[in-house]
C-alpha cells in the first residue's frame, strides 16, 4: 500500500504546473465557486451591532463560551492550578500506562496544540490589531480565558463518549457524544443527524483550512525567502507540496501515536524559537511596555477610529480569539479522545491550557511586539497579516522574515498533521472503520496538499472556513443539552481530588465530605 501510495504521489512530479495552476484553479472557480459562495453566505450570516457585521456563528460562539464560564464558575482560573498538574506534576505520573487508549496526555495536549497554534497566531493578530486597534489585544486575552470552558466541556465529553475499536485504536469527538450523548437523553432523532451534519463539515474543513490554506501560505513564504519571482519554487511550487505530501504521508500512516509522537516534538521548537524572538524584541523594547499597556487598555475601553467604537473593539478581539483558538468547533476533542485515561474530566482540566497557551500567551505576544514598536501606526491602512508581523519584528531584527518563514512552515506542517487525523476519524464515521477505507483518506489528503501548494485559494477560502466553522453549530447544541451530566462529573471529580475553593465550593451542600 505505500509504495502505491508514493508512486501515485512522485507521478505529480510529471504533471506540469499549468496543469494545477489553471485547470484546477479554473474548473473550481467555474463549478465549485457558487455552491461555495451560497454555503459561506449562509454560514456567515450577519448581524448588525453598533454598525458591526458580525457572523451569526461567531456570535454563537462568544456568547457560548460566556455562559459555559459563569455555568462552571470560571474554571479557567480555580482549575489553572489543577490543569499544569495533570499535564505535567504528580497526576501525569500516576497510571497512564494501565490505562486504555492510544497517546498520553502530554501526547493528546501537543496534538491538540498544535492543530490550533497556527498562521492566525502570526497573521490574525496582526489583522484584529490593523481593524480594532491595540485594545482587541485585551478582548482577546478575554475571549480565550471564556473560550477555556468550552474547551474544558468539548474535550470532557470527548473522552466519555468515546469508543474502542477491535484493533485497540480509539475513535472519538463530537460525533461520538452529539450521537450517543443525546441518545441517552431520548433524543437520537437529533443525535445522529447533528453528528452526521458535524462529520461531514469536518471532512472539507480539514482538506481545506487545514491542509490546503496552510500548505498555501507556507509555500508562498518558501518562495519568498529562496528568490521571490527567481524562485525555483515561484515556477515548481508543486515541488515544496510534494516535499510536505511525502513528509505528512510518512506521519500519518503511523495513526494517533506517530502524529503524537511528531507533534510533541515539533510543537516545543516552533513555539520556543517564536516566543524567545518576540520575549528579545519586547526586552530590547522595554522603555516601550509601560505606554503599550496604558494604549490596549485605553484603546479597549475607549476605541479611537474603531467602526462600532468599544463594541466594534470586543467584537473584533473576540472573534479573532474564537478563530485563533478554536474552543467550541470540535476539532481538538478528536485527538483528546485518545488519551490514555479513566477519568474524562481529567482531560478536561488538561485542555484547560489550550486556548491559555494558543491565545493568552503566544496571540499575546505577537500583539505585543506589534504594538510596543508601533508598526501598527504605520500599518492601519496599510499591509495587514503576516506582513505586519514581519515588518514588525524586522525593525529590530533584519534577519527576523527567514526566522518567521521557518515559523510558518513549522506552525503549517504541524496543523496539517494534527487536521489530517481530526479529517480521518470523520471520514471514518461517515463511511466506516477500515485499513482501506482510511488509506483512501489519507492518499487524497495528501494529494490535497499538492494541489493547494501551487493553486489559488481565493474560490475555496470562504467555503472551508465556513466549513470548520459550521462545525460548531452541532457541537455546542450537545454540549448545551449535556451540560447538567459534565457538571455532575465535575462535582464528583473535585470531591474525589479535593479541589475546593471559593469559586465551586458553592457546589456542594456538605463540604465536610471534602
Amino acid at each position: 500500500m505505500y509504495s502505491r501510495f508514493l508512486l501515485l504521489l512522485t507521478t505529480l512530479f510529471f504533471i506540469p504546473q499549468n496543469v494545477y495552476a489553471m485547470s484546477v484553479s479554473e474548473y473550481v472557480d467555474k463549478y465549485f465557486a457558487p455552491f461555495s459562495d451560497a454555503f459561506s453566505n449562509i454560514v456567515f450570516t450577519p448581524v448588525k451591532i453598533c454598525g458591526v457585521s458580525v457572523p451569526v456563528i461567531i456570535m454563537f460562539l462568544i456568547v457560548s463560551s460566556i455562559i459555559f464560564t459563569i455555568y462552571l464558575r470560571f474554571i479557567g482560573i480555580w482549575g489553572f492550578k489543577h490543569s499544569l498538574s495533570r499535564l505535567f506534576g504528580k497526576y501525569h505520573k500516576e497510571h497512564e500506562q494501565d490505562h486504555d487508549g492510544e497517546v498520553s496526555s502530554l501526547g493528546a495536549f501537543a496534538t491538540a496544540l498544535s492543530g490550533t497554534v497556527g498562521l492566525g497566531n502570526i497573521a490574525g493578530v496582526a489583522i484584529a490589531i490593523s481593524i480594532g486597534g491595540p485594545g482587541a489585544m485585551f478582548w482577546m486575552i478575554f475571549g480565550a480565558m471564556c473560550g477555556m470552558a468550552s474547551k474544558f466541556l468539548e474535550c470532557t465529553l470527548a473522552v466519555k463518549y468515546r469508543r474502542f475499536n477491535p484493533d485497540g485504536s480509539v475513535s472519538g469527538g463530537p460525533m461520538f457524544y452529539i450521537a450517543h450523548g443525546l441518545t441517552r437523553k431520548g433524543l437520537r432523532w437529533l443525535g445522529q443527524p447533528l453528528a452526521l451534519l458535524f462529520a461531514l463539515m469536518c471532512v472539507p474543513g480539514a482538506l481545506g483550512g487545514g491542509n490546503m490554506l496552510q500548505i498555501n501560505q507556507a509555500t508562498q513564504q518558501m518562495i519568498s525567502i529562496t528568490g521571490g519571482q527567481d524562485s525555483f519554487f515561484a515556477a515548481h511550487s508543486w515541488a515544496f507540496g510534494l516535499i510536505v505530501a511525502l513528509i505528512v504521508g510518512l506521519i500519518i500512516v503511523g495513526g494517533i501515536k506517530s502524529i503524537a509522537n511528531v507533534t510533541s516534538k515539533i510543537v516545543p521548537v516552533m513555539c520556543g524559537i517564536y516566543l524567545i524572538a518576540a520575549l528579545a524584541i519586547i526586552v530590547m523594547n522595554y522603555h516601550q511596555i509601560p505606554h503599550a499597556i496604558a494604549t490596549v487598555l485605553k484603546e479597549a475601553f475607549f476605541p479611537q477610529s474603531v467602526v462600532g467604537g468599544i463594541v466594534g473593539t470586543i467584537i473584533i478581539g473576540f472573534r479573532r480569539s474564537v478563530q485563533s483558538n478554536e474552543a467550541g468547533s470540535g476539532s481538538a476533542p478528536i485527538a483528546y479522545a485518545a488519551v490514555k485515561t479513566k477519568e474524562p474530566i481529567s482531560q478536561g482540566f488538561v485542555s484547560l491550557m489550550e486556548p491559555f497557551l494558543d491565545t493568552v500567551v503566544i496571540c499575546s505576544l505577537t500583539a505585543s511586539v506589534i504594538i510596543i514598536t508601533g508598526e501598527y501606526l504605520n500599518y492601519r491602512e496599510g499591509i495587514t497579516g503576516v506582513q505586519l508581523t514581519s515588518a514588525a519584528f524586522a525593525g529590530t531584527f533584519s534577519f527576523f522574515p527567514y526566522v518567521l518563514a521557518v515559523v510558518i512552515i513549522l506552525f503549517a506542517i504541524s496543523t496539517i498533521i494534527s487536521w489530517a487525523y481530526y479529517g480521518q476519524k470523520a471520514w471514518s464515521y461517515i463511511f466506516g472503520e477500515g485499513f482501506k477505507r482510511t488509506k483512501v483518506y489519507q492518499v487524497m489528503f495528501c494529494i490535497f496538499i499538492v494541489i493547494g501548494s501551487c493553486m489559488n485559494l481565493q474560490s475555496i477560502v470562504d467555503f472551508t472556513d465556513s466549513t470548520m466553522l459550521a462545525m460548531a453549530a452541532p457541537n455546542l447544541i450537545a454540549i448545551f443539552i449535556l451540560l447538567p451530566e459534565i457538571k455532575r462529573d465535575l462535582v464528583e471529580y473535585c470531591k474525589k481530588y479535593k479541589i475546593i475553593n471559593a469559586m465551586n465550593k458553592v457546589w456542594f451542600k456538605d463540604e465536610k465530605t471534602l
